[in-house]
């Protein structure tokens, strides 16, 4: 299985991506909103963990043109942020997001299970 972290913060990108590779998905990783882009095009993840805040396209533009390309738009993604605002909620599960986990309320043992729930639901 493939996944893609989409994040800027350096050091959770590093602690999610040694987790998932324990588990043995393969992982890449992208920091900004453009590289998410082009790195779901050459990487086809199987899921994309998606950031809100990010630099230069923001995690809801990312979701949108992820969701409005047919070849992409079925990689499920689940989005992971300190946003947690109901309002941020509701507007990442109606731009087609599986899942919305505010970073500081899940440990990174419950985002790979949410990973892994998601990715066989959508087998």
């Amino acid at each position: 299985m493939r996944i893609l972290i989409v994040e800027d913060e350096q050091i959770l990108t590093q602690v999610l991506k040694e987790k998932f590779e324990k588990e043995k998905f393969k992982v890449k990783t992208a920091i900004d909103g453009k590289e998410a882009l082009s790195m779901t095009e050459r990487f086809k993840p199987d899921l994309i963990l998606l950031d809100i805040i990010l630099p230069k396209k923001s995690g809801f533009e990312v979701l949108k043109e992820l969701k409005s390309d047919v070849k992409l738009s079925k990689i499920p993604v689940i989005i992971m942020s300190n946003l947690s605002a109901d309002e941020n909620i509701k507007k990442g599960l109606a731009l087609g997001a599986k899942d919305y986990l505010v970073k500081t309320q899940h440990p990174i043992n419950e985002i790979v299970d949410k990973v892994k729930e998601a990715l066989a639901k959508s087998r």
